[in-house]
């Protein structure tokens, strides 16, 4: 994908969607590289004792899959320059061979000095929106 440029484009500009798919196996290969192995993470048994409905993604995993929609369209993760979201809902992971997938769509919300944009994302599980307030600042060539 060609990295976008400032003049390229307007408010408005839609981003993606792109379907990030987490399966209970990416969860454990996130705990490994991330070194966070909270059981709700891995475990049905103690994630229901502790009022899920079941084994639910980091939400720092959900909220890096969101920033790859901006990474890629970029082409470089370094052109991201401020990054946060709220945790909305957890991803709830079922134990088959499925999973669920993240569905991210972006906007450009704002143009900003020194060639800096502001984009909006929207990160949807199902019907379920389980980012809110998710934006980035990215700079653009």
């Amino acid at each position: 994908m060609a990295s976008p440029s400032y003049d390229e484009v307007a408010v408005g500009t839609e981003i993606g969607p792109e379907r990030y798919p987490i399966q209970r196996l990416t969860l454990v290969k996130y705990c490994g590289a991330s070194g966070d192995f909270n059981v709700i993470h891995w475990n049905e048994r103690i994630a229901r004792q502790a009022g899920l409905p079941d084994v639910i993604a980091h939400g720092m995993l959900t909220m890096a899959e969101a920033a790859r929609l901006v990474t890629d369209w970029a082409g470089d993760p370094g052109a991201v320059r401020e990054y946060g979201v709220r945790f909305a809902k957890p991803v709830v992971v079922p134990d088959d061979d499925t999973g669920v997938e993240v569905l991210v769509t972006g906007r450009v919300a704002e143009k900003l000095p020194d060639r800096r944009v502001a984009v909006d994302l929207t990160a949807t599980c199902g019907d379920v929106e389980v980012l809110a307030k998710a934006r980035a600042v990215v700079q653009l060539a």
